[in-house]
């Protein structure tokens, strides 16, 4: 594992924090993402104090120039590249009568079309090296809703729909595409969580963030490579939680 490289966007809080140190803690080496320079370089110092090897590359992967520059800089600091985990994106509530084309355009192009640009450039260096693995961070509200959030569900249910075919398309060249859609995952301070917060689960708690990076840590494993174009949902089971009002 010494030898393989990781990519983590949005690898600067929350999820994404968590699944850059996992990885770190297993040796491979992180490459680091995010547009918050102070945080991203934050993380990759703990990664390499905790004896890991990462790098902090400044990327606003809603620029498609800034993701070729952040690609090149990989092939020049390690030459090869073997997961990616796409997991930079933005969320904002707004009435669907007065969400704006700009809004709707900033929502797409960093949560979706930022995955499909990661990931062609990315497959590029994994078929050079005979292959990799892709996973690409959606959400349960790709599959359930609430009001006003309408570009985000279209981004991750767009993501859903990309994984599955990036998993056809890539599947000659030895490159596994899979989707996780996370559902409450506490990215603050868990202790200040409700009692009826958990109690609402199937698990009996809210989910965090490791839970997240276990799940790429599996599905990137060498050996699960059987699983390839799949949706793992992790939300202590709340997306199959039928609800009435009394």
């Amino acid at each position: 594992m010494k030898q393989k490289v990781v990519i983590v966007t949005g690898a600067a809080k929350g999820i994404g924090r968590e699944i850059a140190l996992s990885y770190g803690k297993r040796h491979y080496k992180v490459v680091v993402v995010d547009i918050d320079r102070e945080e991203g370089e934050a993380v990759t110092k703990k990664i390499n104090a905790n004896g890991g090897q990462a790098i902090y590359i400044n990327t606003d992967v809603a620029v498609p120039e800034q993701i070729k520059e952040l690609f090149q800089k990989i092939k020049e600091n390690f030459g090869q590249l073997h997961i990616l985990i796409n997991n930079a994106g933005v969320s904002k509530w707004v009435s669907p009568y007065e969400l704006s084309v700009d809004d709707w355009d900033e929502i797409i192009n960093i949560n979706l079309r930022s995955v499909f640009l990661c990931s062609r450039e990315a497959a590029r260096m994994m078929k050079d090296g005979g292959g990799g693995s892709i996973v690409n961070i959606s959400s349960t509200r790709a599959l359930m809703s609430e009001p006003n959030s309408e570009a985000y569900a279209a981004s991750k249910g767009g993501i859903l729909a990309l994984t599955h075919a990036l998993a056809a398309s890539l599947s000659i060249d030895n490159i596994k595409v899979n989707a996780i859609s996370p559902g409450w995952i506490e990215t603050g301070d868990y202790q200040e969580l409700r009692e009826i917060d958990h109690k609402q689960h199937f698990s009996a708690r809210v989910g965090k963030p490791s839970d997240i990076a276990n799940a790429c840590l599996y599905i990137t494993a060498e050996e699960n490579d059987f699983i390839t174009g799949a949706n793992l949902v992790i939300d202590g089971g709340m997306t199959k939680k039928m609800i009435y009002e009394e």
